[in-house]
């Protein structure tokens, strides 16, 4: 447990957590509109998860 509480503390992670958390914020408050959230949301989670794909290999 402890283990995966230091991984999701990787600064990686705690980029990828707060960019989607403001980039959401931004979203609701009607500064970009959703289709622009949508672009943005899923590029970082395919950066994310690509990176953690390619490192598992």
């Amino acid at each position: 447990m402890k283990r995966k509480l230091i991984k999701l503390l990787d600064v990686k992670s705690v980029v990828t957590l707060a960019s989607m958390l403001i980039f959401g914020y931004l979203s609701l408050k009607g500064s970009i509109d959703a289709e622009q959230f949508l672009t943005i949301f899923t590029t970082i989670i395919a950066f994310y998860f690509g990176t953690q794909h390619q490192k598992n290999n």
